[in-house]
C-alpha cells in the first residue's frame, strides 16, 4: 500500500512539471528528433499536461521525486534569453500568414482583427514572457503588431517581390524583436520592433533582387534604397545615366562617392542576359558580341617589349662614350626619378650649376648622336 502511494505522489509530481526538453526525456542518452510544426503553427510546443504524458508513455517508465524536484529547479534557473520563441497553436488561433492565392486585402482584413495592446498591456504581456516565457503573451504581442509589418512592408512596394514573401520576412523581423525586447526601458514595441522589421526586409530584398550580391556596405545599402527616391525628388530620367549634375547633387545628399551612384543607378535597371537577341529576328546577333576587350593586343604587346629592350640596349651602349663624370650627371638629370637639381650637383661636384647645366646637355648631345648612328646601322644592315 505504502508502494502504491509513494507512485502516485511520483507520478502527480511528474503531471505537474513543465515539458521536458528531448535530451532530459530520453535521460540525455539519445537526443529525440524534433517533431515537425503542425499545419498552421511555426513551432511545435504543447501544453505541460499532454507533453508530460506523451513524454511518459515514450519512456515507459516514471521518474522519482528527487529527480521531478531537480528538473524543476533546473528549468526555473533558465532565463528568458535561453528560452527559443516557438508561435505555437494557442487557443484554436494560429498566426496568420499572407499568401499569394487567399490575396493582400484578405490577410489586411484578418490581421484587422487582432486587438491594439495599450501601454499597460503590453508592459504586462512583455514581462509574462521575458520573466516567464509564457507563449500566449508573446503570441498576442505579435499579433497585435501585424499591422505594424503589413505598413512598413508597403513601402517596399517598388522592387518587383511579391508582398506576401515581403511581409512574411517582417513578420520574422516582429518575432526577433519581441524575443529581445525589454520592457524595463520604457518605450513601446512598436518603436523597438520597427528596426527588426525593416532590416529583415531589407535583407531580403538584397538578397533577391539581383544574381550579384550588391550592398555589401552600409553606405550601399542607403545608396540602393533611397537612390530612387532622390531620383524622383530631383526628377532624373527613371531608366538610363543620369546628368553629372544630378550624380554630384545625390552623392553629396549620401555622402558616397559619384562612382557608386553611378554603378548603384545602372544596376536597379535589373540583370540582363549577354545571350540576349539584340532585336527581334534571330540575325540581329547577340549582346556579348558588341562586347570589347579593352585589355591590350597580345601582339602588340610583345612588339613594344621587344622596342623596349631594343632601346634600352643602346642607351647602355651610347652611354659608354661618356667619362664619370658625365654619366653621373646624365644619369642625375635625364633617368633618375624624381631628378636631381642643379644646386644639388654643383655641390656634389662642387663647381657651379651652369656648369652642371653645360656638361649635362654635352652628354645628352653624345648619347643622342651614338643611338641615331646606331639605329642608322641597323636599318642599313636590315
Amino acid at each position: 500500500m505504502a508502494s502504491q502511494k509513494n507512485k502516485q505522489k511520483e507520478r502527480s509530481i511528474d503531471r505537474d512539471l513543465p515539458p521536458l526538453a528531448p535530451e532530459a526525456e530520453n535521460g540525455g542518452e539519445e537526443k529525440a528528433e524534433p517533431s515537425r510544426p503542425t499545419e498552421g503553427t511555426t513551432g511545435g510546443a504543447k501544453p505541460a499536461g499532454e507533453t508530460g504524458k506523451k513524454g511518459k508513455a515514450a519512456r515507459g517508465e516514471i521518474i522519482s521525486a528527487e529527480e521531478a524536484r531537480k528538473r524543476a529547479r533546473e528549468l526555473e534557473k533558465k532565463t528568458a534569453a535561453d528560452v527559443a520563441l516557438p508561435t505555437p497553436k494557442i487557443t484554436g488561433q494560429t498566426l496568420p500568414a499572407p499568401t499569394d492565392e487567399g490575396g493582400l486585402a484578405a490577410y489586411l482584413q484578418r490581421i484587422r482583427q487582432f486587438p491594439i495592446l495599450s501601454a499597460e498591456e503590453e508592459y504586462m504581456l512583455a514581462k509574462r514572457w521575458r520573466e516567464h516565457a509564457d507563449v500566449e503573451a508573446a503570441h498576442k504581442l505579435i499579433t497585435s503588431h501585424l499591422r505594424l509589418v503589413a505598413r512598413i512592408a508597403m513601402g517596399y512596394r517598388g522592387y518587383g517581390l511579391p508582398m506576401s514573401e515581403i511581409i512574411s520576412e517582417g513578420n520574422v523581423g516582429l518575432m526577433q524583436a519581441v524575443k529581445r525586447f525589454e520592457p524595463d526601458k520604457g518605450y513601446r514595441l512598436a518603436t523597438y520592433a520597427m528596426w527588426w522589421i525593416k532590416a529583415a526586409i531589407q535583407e531580403y530584398i538584397l538578397r533577391s533582387w539581383s544574381l550579384v550580391k550588391i550592398g555589401t556596405t552600409a553606405a550601399q545599402k542607403k545608396l540602393f534604397f533611397n537612390l530612387r527616391k532622390l531620383k524622383s525628388q530631383i526628377s532624373a530620367l527613371e531608366s538610363g545615366d543620369m546628368k553629372p549634375e544630378q550624380v554630384k547633387e545625390i552623392a553629396e545628399r549620401l555622402g558616397v562617392p559619384e562612382e557608386d551612384v553611378i554603378a548603384m543607378n545602372r544596376r536597379l535597371a535589373g540583370d540582363a542576359s549577354l545571350n540576349a537577341p539584340l532585336r527581334a529576328d534571330e540575325e540581329s546577333g547577340e549582346w556579348q558580341d558588341w562586347l570589347v576587350d579593352e585589355s591590350t593586343n597580345q601582339e602588340e604587346e610583345l612588339a613594344e617589349r621587344e622596342e623596349f629592350e631594343l632601346r634600352m640596349k643602346l642607351l647602355r651602349q651610347a652611354m659608354e662614350q661618356l667619362n664619370d663624370r658625365e654619366k653621373r650627371i646624365f644619369e642625375a638629370r635625364r633617368l633618375h626619378e624624381p631628378p636631381l637639381t642643379l644646386e644639388e650637383l654643383s655641390k656634389e661636384f662642387g663647381v657651379s650649376r651652369e656648369r652642371i647645366r653645360q656638361i649635362e646637355m654635352r652628354a645628352f648631345e653624345k648619347v643622342q648622336k651614338a643611338m641615331r648612328e646606331a639605329m642608322q646601322s641597323m636599318r642599313g644592315t636590315d
